[in-house]
């Protein structure tokens, strides 16, 4: 019997631990694994473009696009929007494209003018997609608020970050992409 309870006391508390590893971990930043060179799948299944017409990576070719798959009530994707929306003013000039994927999370961020009260309130002019059936979230095999993918002028995604953090490699990589010559 003693043997019995030591093996179950020994198995909750490795499984309290796994747990508090999983809490631990959802608040750090998530490297993205190494990203090989695709092409970057269209935008699909888009119900409603706000701050623009309908766009298409086609149409977007010969400029480097970064690709922000996000939602308007994220604190994490709230932390990232200062270098985002900073990004769009500091680069568009020079070849970049930002397109917001608001992917919704919750079914109240599903509603078109809760979306639009939110890019009004926090300052944000560029492209968005609202990605309500999560057909380009899956497109891109994406499994993260937010998550960042850049795509070269060739139409290939050559870097992704996942979660915050890690702006000035980012930065950095969005400078590399529009130095390239054609």
């Amino acid at each position: 019997m003693t043997t019995r309870l030591k093996a179950f006391a020994l198995s909750i508390a490795l499984a309290a631990g796994a747990a508090g590893a999983v809490i631990a971990s959802s608040h750090t930043t998530m490297a993205a694994p190494p990203v090989i060179a695709s092409t970057a799948p269209e935008f699909t299944g888009i119900t409603q473009w706000l701050n623009s017409e309908p766009l298409t990576l086609q149409q977007l070719r010969g400029k480097v696009v970064l690709v922000d798959f996000w939602t308007y009530s994220c604190i994490n994707c709230a932390n990232t929007l200062p270098y985002v929306k900073s990004w769009h003013q500091k680069y568009k000039d020079q070849g970049l494209t930002v397109i917001g994927v608001h992917t919704p999370e919750y079914p109240f961020e599903r509603d078109t003018g809760n979306v639009k009260t939110a890019l009004k309130r926090l300052g944000i002019t560029y492209p968005v997609a609202q990605d309500n059936q999560y057909a380009t979230w899956n497109a891109y095999n994406n499994q993260y608020w937010p998550a960042f993918y850049l795509i070269d002028r060739k139409g290939q995604i050559v870097y992704s970050h996942f979660g915050e953090g890690d702006y000035a490699q980012t930065e950095a990589k969005i400078q590399a992409l529009l130095a390239q010559k054609n």
